[in-house]
């Protein structure tokens, strides 16, 4: 079975608000960085809103999230 033949859907959205993006780099480095999290199947973020969202199958936690965007350059909104 190929990866694009997975049956399991990603059925757990969680997001978060990230402080301090201001580009599309920004935006880029946060994606890039809290897609290597163990689980994380899909990232999005909104420079407008700052909002980030992840689908995963399973709840991630939320000090892995904080750690990856931290390792990008930012913060989450407390």
């Amino acid at each position: 079975m190929t990866d694009e033949e997975d049956p399991r859907p990603m059925t757990v959205s969680q997001t978060f608000r990230v402080e301090g993006m201001t580009c599309e780099h920004c935006v880029a480095a946060v994606r890039d960085e809290v897609a290597r999290v163990r689980g994380v199947g899909e990232v999005d973020v909104d420079l407008a809103t700052g909002r980030l969202t992840i689908l995963a199958d399973e709840v991630i936690d939320a000090e892995q999230v904080r750690a990856a965007v931290r390792s990008a350059g930012y913060e989450i909104a407390a």
